[in-house]
């Protein structure tokens, strides 16, 4: 019974945003299903997260009314090369 109840986990992959630009950002990732990440990520910020490989991270910016997507991106872009299992033991 409890079987129904729980969902399968994704595989998760290490992934690391850097905001270029000169104007603060919002990243979110939408298109899975009961996952939730919302960040702010100010100029020139590095963000590493964990993230299904098939996730989309999109870039919001704008005014603090109102914010426009910019950028759409594929996570798997994002993907960071096989780190140590210390220092991703580290990140989680």
């Amino acid at each position: 019974m409890l079987s129904s109840l729980t969902r399968p986990t994704p595989k998760l992959s290490l992934c690391c945003y850097i905001n270029a630009t000169a104007h603060i950002e919002v990243v979110r990732i939408t298109n899975i299903a009961h996952w939730y990440f919302e960040r702010v990520v100010f100029p020139g910020q590095r963000l590493l997260f964990k993230a299904p490989t098939t996730a989309r991270l999109e870039i919001h910016t704008g005014m603090s009314i109102s914010s426009i997507i910019s950028e759409t991106i594929d996570c798997q872009q994002l993907q960071l090369a096989q780190l140590s299992d210390t220092y991703v033991a580290g990140l989680a």
